[in-house]
């Protein structure tokens, strides 16, 4: 088979600068992206013979918490038996010892996260960000209704990923995921600041900070605008949140159907819908599912 010659003399082939451990992945040097603890490469499954994302994230960055490391390649391979289409699949996951890395492969969408692709394609329709809106939701859903129930935690524009070609988003970066079980609740405080609800801040939350987060991610699709940059640093968005104040970015919405569906995600706790409820909402009523057979992909 021409398709398996390894001809290094082949100038257009470009080489890996890893593999993983068993020889099925192989990354490459260009960088997807990065954040504080976890840079993105673009990779190859020689298997499959598709590309996909190689993260690799520094476990120094937890070097004084080896209980840290241990709960998150726990909760990586937890994620890896997820399976939703609205959820960026999770294929593999190992620790380097030598390079202290914890690595796991991901699929990659084709056209970047959806801040990224918004800003590219500045007019959308309501229509279209309510199609957006709905796969967010479906995703979160599967993650809040699922045994044990599953916290993303740091929901944002930047986490959520597109195939531009299809229309189809998908929720990704759970690596601040936390498994919350029966208890429903969670402690530890970890987020971007401006999508963070403001009972994280008080260290005691349930799943519902990911709907107060989706409600951020909305008006940001809405308006081109990251909630809260009026404020130049993390101690006045605190300020802003705990005391109930809205990012300026919301005086922007002139839709009004579309602010009253996002205060319904800012409320607080107690009065926060689920994504559930959310999805039954008669704003989404002229969204036409995808359930079965794609159709909203094509629309």
């Amino acid at each position: 088979m021409p398709g398996v010659n390894q001809d290094q003399s082949d100038k257009d082939s470009e080489p890996f600068v890893e593999i993983d451990p068993t020889g099925r992945y192989g990354r490459y040097s260009e960088l997807l992206g990065s954040g504080a603890v976890k840079k993105v490469y673009r990779a190859f499954d020689q298997e499959e013979g598709i590309e996909v994302a190689w993260n690799q994230v520094k476990l120094r960055n937890f070097s004084n918490d080896p209980s840290m490391i241990d709960r998150l390649y726990s909760e990586v391979r937890l994620l890896r038996s997820l399976t939703n289409k609205n959820i960026i699949s999770l294929y593999n996951v190992w620790r380097d010892e030598e390079h202290n890395t914890l690595n796991f492969i991901t699929e990659v969408c084709t056209s970047g996260n959806l801040r990224e692709y918004r800003k590219k394609h500045r007019q959308v329709s309501i229509k279209a960000l309510k199609k957006w809106s709905k796969q967010i939701l479906k995703g979160l859903d599967y993650f809040h209704t699922h045994d044990p129930c599953i916290i993303h935690r740091d929901l944002n524009c930047s986490n959520v990923f597109v195939n531009g070609n299809t229309g189809q988003v998908k929720i990704g970066d759970l690596g601040m995921a936390a498994i919350v079980g029966k208890s429903h609740s969670a402690h530890s405080i970890l987020g971007t600041p401006e999508f963070m609800a403001p009972e994280l801040y008080e260290e005691h939350y349930t799943e519902l900070i990911d709907i107060y987060s989706f409600g951020m991610c909305l008006l940001e699709m809405v308006t081109l605008e990251i909630p809260y940059s009026e404020c130049e640093n993390v101690a006045k968005i605190y300020k802003k949140v705990s005391s109930g104040v809205r990012p300026q970015a919301m005086s922007k919405v002139r839709d009004e159907d579309v602010k009253a569906f996002i205060e319904r995600c800012l409320a607080q706790p107690r009065s926060r819908p689920s994504a559930a409820e959310l999805l039954k909402d008669p704003f989404f009523y002229e969204v036409v599912d995808d359930d079965d057979d794609g159709d909203d992909e094509n629309a």
